[in-house]
């Protein structure tokens, strides 16, 4: 099947590539997305500061990798400790955004 040879060889270039202008790329339409966000009057304050907190998700992540490289000499993802660790400011994050537009919804029935 030469379709899967072609295939497996572009998933082995794609593999290469540095993901590391992507990610920074990534980074300009959430920082749009909090702009926005926090303009309409309407958007719910606590879950404004929980996509607001994953962005301090992002900069333990990257700290915590960096850790776990220089002291292990492993990635993040192997470093249980370390990955639980920034993780868990995601989990925060997320709770955030949740109660946040929880607490909307509820405010919304209520009036």
């Amino acid at each position: 099947m030469a379709d899967g040879g072609l295939g497996l060889e572009l998933l082995q270039r794609l593999g290469r590539i540095d993901p590391t202008p992507f990610f920074v790329l990534s980074l300009l339409p959430y920082l749009a997305f909090l702009w926005l966000a926090g303009r309409i009057a309407g958007f719910p304050s606590l879950a404004l500061r929980g996509f607001q907190f994953t962005l301090v998700f992002v900069a333990v992540t990257i700290g915590a990798s960096i850790v776990a490289l220089q002291t292990t000499g492993r990635q993040l993802a192997d470093v249980d400790a370390l990955h639980g660790g920034a993780e868990a400011f995601l989990t925060l994050a997320n709770l955030l955004v949740a109660v946040g537009f929880s607490r909307a919804l509820e405010e919304r029935r209520g009036s």
